[in-house]
C-alpha cells in the first residue's frame, strides 16, 4: 500500500491543478460564462490560482517520480498563493469589490498546497537525503 501512495497523492494533485486550469482560465478568457458566475473576481488572484495549477500538475509528475524539488515546487505556489491574498486584503480594505467566497477559497487552496508540500517534503525530500 506504501508503495500506491504517491500515486494517489499525484491523481489528487493533478486533479485539483486540472480542475483549478479550467476555472481559471474560465475567468481570465471568459469561456462558458463562467465570468459572470463568479461575480466580483479580482483578476491577480485569478492569475495566481492559474499559476498554481501549472505548479500543481508539474508536481503532481514530481510525486510519481519521487523528485526532490516537488516540495519546492509546492512551497513556491504557497508562497505565490500567500502573496496573492494578502494583496486580496489590501484591495479589500482599500475599498475594492470582491467576493467573501474568495477569501474562504484562498485560505482552502493555500492550506491544501501547503499540506502537499509537506508530505512532499516528509515523503520524498526527507527520504532521498
Amino acid at each position: 500500500m506504501k508503495k500506491h501512495i504517491p500515486y494517489i497523492l499525484a491523481v489528487i494533485l493533478a486533479g485539483f491543478g486540472l480542475l483549478t486550469f479550467f476555472l481559471s482560465t474560465s475567468v481570465i478568457f471568459d469561456l462558458f460564462g463562467i465570468r459572470a458566475k463568479e461575480g466580483n473576481y479580482v483578476l491577480f488572484v485569478v492569475w495566481s490560482n492559474f499559476i498554481s495549477s501549472i505548479i500543481y500538475i508539474f508536481a503532481a509528475y514530481g510525486y510519481v517520480k519521487g523528485k526532490k524539488w516537488t516540495a519546492t515546487l509546492l512551497g513556491v505556489s504557497t508562497l505565490i498563493l500567500v502573496s496573492a491574498i494578502v494583496g486580496l486584503l489590501f484591495h479589500a480594505n482599500s475599498g475594492g469589490i470582491y467576493e467573501a467566497k474568495t477569501i474562504k477559497a484562498m485560505v482552502f487552496r493555500i492550506s491544501v498546497t501547503l499540506l502537499f508540500a509537506i508530505i512532499a517534503h516528509f515523503t520524498i525530500t526527507k527520504k532521498k537525503s
